[in-house]
């Protein structure tokens, strides 16, 4: 397993494990209908425009690869959260493995490569946000020391809305 810096000819690899993650995870959280049609390509001209706007170490998109095949993806930026410091925060926007790596400690080493990369950068806080019905990730954040710190916001994603909760970390004291 490495974990590294993502390069711009990772973006389909990265669209294609956040799809796959999708559709695993969020069954009978989101409408079937929209996750059915989730197409990797549709996800690309994203993923390659943040790739394209990645500024290590302050941002960037972090690749998990095993035997060269892109298995998990976190992307790291400033927080976009009006209340807290662009500064001194951080913000893990997406953390997703692929289906077949979940359970084998893959997310725990990409959250901890995530992490450190944030800390490196000088942020001291960190913030990420999860669907608020997604109780497998939850309870990921919080066996790793995030706490909800009661925040949360109506997500609108078009064809459905949803409801984010957002978790906070303190990098200096963890």
């Amino acid at each position: 397993m490495e974990i590294r810096e993502a390069a711009a000819t990772d973006a389909m690899a990265v669209a294609d494990v956040h799809v796959r993650s999708w559709k695993s995870a969020y069954p009978g959280m989101i409408p079937q209908d929209y996750l059915d049609n989730l197409r990797p390509e549709d996800r690309l001209r994203s993923w390659v425009t943040v790739l394209g706007t990645s500024e290590w170490p302050r941002s960037g998109i972090l690749v998990l690869s095993e035997d060269d095949q892109v298995s998990g993806f976190s992307h790291l930026c400033p927080t976009r959260d009006e209340d807290r410091d662009p500064r001194t925060t951080g913000e893990i926007t997406s953390i997703y493995l692929a289906p077949e790596a979940w359970g084998a400690g893959n997310g725990v080493a990409l959250m901890n490569a995530s992490l450190e990369r944030l800390r490196s950068a000088g942020y001291e806080m960190a913030t990420l946000w999860a669907l608020d019905t997604n109780t497998r990730a939850r309870r990921f954040y919080e066996i790793g020391g995030w706490i909800p710190d009661g925040t949360t916001k109506i997500h609108d994603w078009g064809p459905f809305v949803c409801t984010d909760v957002r978790y906070v970390l303190d990098l200096k004291g963890s």
